[in-house]
């Protein structure tokens, strides 16, 4: 779309332009791996522009691919949109595209925990370096860079304890120090529409996809939206990695997006309303909503965010025994125990003191209490407060 318009207008609009909708509301699915040339000129024509959209070849794409990576830079703001066969893939694939042997690597260190993986088993063995930093050190990141620092790594917010880091004073310090450094964030819990990390300077924007675009639990995608500086490497070096997602997924998550703004709205005003109750329960130590004054970061929140999602955690007043989480976790009848998040229905996790200080390298910020995980879906609000109010019950029963 040529005009700018808000985002419920956006997300209704962008991507669903004639060539990709045949005369149709939706984009076509279209699944192909041999895409047909009418001529010597017509292959020559898709071979110059195989990277500008054309019908070259199923890796590079079809009409279904192309719908949807249109709708992600309207969205995101960006450039160009990889799109990947999950979130990790993005996470992954992106680092990827900017390092060689010899590189570091700035990652926060509260990072999820596959990407922090990522970072001792497979960038180590490549010979890059990884430093893990406190997410909310702002403008100190600049004592962690090094002349051969060439990617910094951002969550907001971060993975299960949901710190929101500074964000403008982090990029302004990298920026001050090596302007060519290539900064990404993974960015979603915002879905790409929360928070604008493009227009704050991040260069890449990267989604699991799985979670909010698509919005019910039913596709694997991830997508990495760029700014126009880094877009040709990050495409041609994720195209040579083998990295494609399949039409149908493609269409799916399109489809998903539509819907994504009136999502959040329910999300947000659910999620805050649970979290706020579980603040006033004498067995909760902490909420960590971003939405929330007790969540660090609260401050860069309200000053960046323009919404909030679904996903926060608590902390309960002690670390709980395996008899008193079954009593807990196990008879839930609305909250489901599963991973992944950002779809319809309600979810719950848990997550031990230790198994958070071994994820959080050089943070010095300590949990005592069990870590309690929750997704906020569209059950009605009073369901969910009474199915945790049941579980707390459980809980002060079996101590």
């Amino acid at each position: 779309m040529d005009k700018k318009y808000s985002l419920a207008t956006t997300l209704v609009h962008s991507g669903r332009n004639k060539r990709v909708s045949q005369g149709a509301v939706n984009p076509v699915i279209q699944r192909a791996s041999s895409l047909v040339f009418d001529s010597l000129a017509d292959k020559k024509q898709a071979t110059i522009k195989r990277a500008q959209q054309a019908l070259f070849y199923g890796r590079r794409g079809t009409l279904t691919h192309f719908a949807l990576q249109d709708l992600m830079c309207e969205m995101e703001g960006g450039a160009g949109c990889y799109l990947y066969p999950c979130g990790a893939a993005a996470v992954t694939n992106s680092i990827l595209a900017f390092v060689k042997s010899g590189d570091h690597v700035l990652m926060s260190g509260a990072a999820y925990e596959p990407t922090q993986d990522f970072c001792h088993h497979i960038l180590a063995k490549m010979g890059v370096e990884t430093t893990f930093y406190d997410p909310m050190c702002g403008a100190k990141i600049a004592d962690f860079m090094r002349p051969n620092t060439a990617v910094v790594f951002l969550e907001t917010p971060s993975s299960l304890t949901m710190e929101v880091p500074d964000v403008p004073a982090i990029v302004q310090a990298v920026r001050a120090v090596k302007p060519e450094v290539v900064i990404m964030a993974d960015n979603t819990w915002g879905g790409g529409v929360l928070f604008k990390a493009l227009e704050f300077g991040v260069d890449i924007s990267i989604q699991a996809g799985t979670k909010y675009l698509v919005g019910h639990s039913d596709v694997m995608i991830g997508t990495a939206v760029s700014n126009a500086r880094c877009w040709d490497q990050l495409r041609e070096n994720s195209y040579l990695m083998g990295q494609m997602v399949d039409a149908d997924s493609a269409y799916t998550t399109a489809r998903g997006i539509r819907s994504l703004a009136v999502r959040f709205k329910q999300h947000e005003a659910s999620s805050i309303k649970v979290a706020q109750w579980l603040a006033e329960q004498p067995e909760v130590k902490a909420v960590y909503h971003p939405a929330l004054p007790s969540c660090a970061g609260h401050e860069f929140f309200k000053r960046d965010f323009s919404g909030s999602a679904g996903l926060f955690s608590f902390e309960l007043q002690q670390k709980l025994t395996q008899e008193q989480l079954s009593a807990f976790m196990d008879h839930f009848e609305l909250f489901t125990m599963a991973y992944s998040w950002g779809g319809f229905e309600s979810l719950i996790l848990y997550n031990q003191p230790e198994e958070i200080a071994k994820i959080r390298p050089n943070i010095d910020r300590t949990l005592t209490g069990t870590l309690i995980r929750l997704h906020i879906g569209f059950e009605d609000v009073e369901d969910l407060i009474c199915d945790l109010k049941a579980g707390l019950n459980r809980l002060k029963q079996a101590i």
